[in-house]
């Protein structure tokens, strides 16, 4: 695609459409503790692998922004600074580290399973650091109470989710719907 006023519009389209993905990830989701399993985190790494490391990113600080206003965005319906403050904030924020880092991946043809994987499981990593020490000192755990609760069980699925994620992003560069890099 050219640069041009079109690919502006295009882009911001495809920001706004990921940050929205990203709420509707919420609410497909499994309360199995204090972290739900959602399909956000399978948004959150598509928005790096479609839009870049900073547009990515920005779709999440706009996923953010809303559900702090008040939006109904957050995993069960929350929202408000409290919940963004809460125990699951580190994942929340560790969102748009998660986004900025599988963003890496995107190259101009698109995203390779191997540039996919690695910086889909790097963000995941990044994640689970910030969502783990988060955690821990919301709930005052211990460093293996916070690790069994907030990053063991989601391991495998965050492995599934990158791979679905790298499989639909490379989708979407073959058809061409990818914005261009800016």
């Amino acid at each position: 695609m050219n640069d041009s006023p079109l690919s502006d519009i295009h882009r911001l389209v495809w920001t706004a459409l990921m940050a929205a993905l990203i709420a509707a990830g919420a609410y497909a989701n499994l309360p199995i503790g204090p972290v739900p399993v959602s399909m956000q985190t399978f948004f959150v790494t598509l928005a790096g692998f479609v839009l870049g490391p900073r547009r990515g990113a920005l779709a999440v600080g706009l996923y953010l922004l809303a559900g702090t206003a008040g939006l109904p965005v957050f995993a069960g319906g929350k929202s408000g600074l409290g919940h963004l403050l809460g125990p699951t904030g580190g994942f929340l924020v560790g969102f748009m580290v998660m986004a900025l880092v599988s963003g890496l991946a995107r190259t101009a043809s698109g995203v390779t399973w191997a540039r996919g994987f690695v910086f889909g499981i790097l963000g995941m990593a990044a994640l689970f650091a910030m969502g783990l020490v988060w955690l821990k000192f919301s709930l005052d755990l211990t460093w293996s109470r916070a690790w069994y609760a907030g990053v063991a069980p989601f391991l495998l699925w965050g492995l599934v989710k990158t791979g679905m994620a790298v499989a639909v992003g490379r989708v979407l560069a073959r058809a061409r719907l990818m914005p261009a890099n800016a």
